[in-house]
């Protein structure tokens, strides 16, 4: 007999872009009114690595990652992806900065072993999750590190991002002992 075993519950995680202190805190707020209290909040970087965002969000981008103090079923990335992107366009709409898309939201989670990230986009490295949505291994831990691919976008590759990121395990690994 073949047994099926239920998933881990799992850390969410959204990583923000946004055009200004102002968005940013407008979409941090989004957040956690949409997902709950947040229970881990990054500092506020410039997002330096590319210019990829700069027609839609500006010339100086802000970077802050949250994470959701309740942990959730990894199968719920799809619909998260979804309303992160309804909160983009219901934010557009409100902060009236004269760019298309001035808050840009990655979800993902991590779990013990990796930061998994949605996106609308499908690629090489991507598999399909559902609702017209996909998914990337982002980063892999593995021996007490990180561990980026090819792939990894450039900021993701960064120390400061990997010091956060554990901070966020060490969270989740507390949450998991203590259920």
């Amino acid at each position: 007999m073949w047994m099926l075993n239920k998933p881990e519950p799992v850390k969410l995680i959204v990583g923000i872009l946004a055009a200004d202190a102002g968005c940013l805190t407008a979409a941090r707020d989004r957040i956690l009114s949409e997902f709950g209290p947040a229970d881990l909040i990054s500092d506020i970087w410039p997002f330096t690595q590319t210019d990829y965002y700069a027609d839609e969000a500006g010339e100086h981008i802000l970077r802050q990652f949250v994470t959701i103090g309740k942990l959730i079923d990894p199968g719920e990335l799809a619909a998260i992806k979804h309303k992160t992107n309804k909160m983009e366009q219901a934010l557009a709409a409100q902060l009236e900065t004269g760019l298309p898309r001035p808050v840009n939201l990655d979800p993902g989670y991590i779990e013990l072993s990796k930061l998994v990230l949605a996106s609308t986009k499908n690629f090489s490295h991507r598999i399909y999750i559902g609702d017209n949505m996909y998914a990337e291994v982002t980063l892999t831990y593995s021996k007490g590190t990180w561990i980026d691919y090819r792939y990894t976008f450039a900021d993701y590759k960064l120390d400061r991002y990997h010091d956060f990121f554990n901070k966020v395990r060490e969270r989740l690994l507390e949450q998991i002992r203590n259920v």
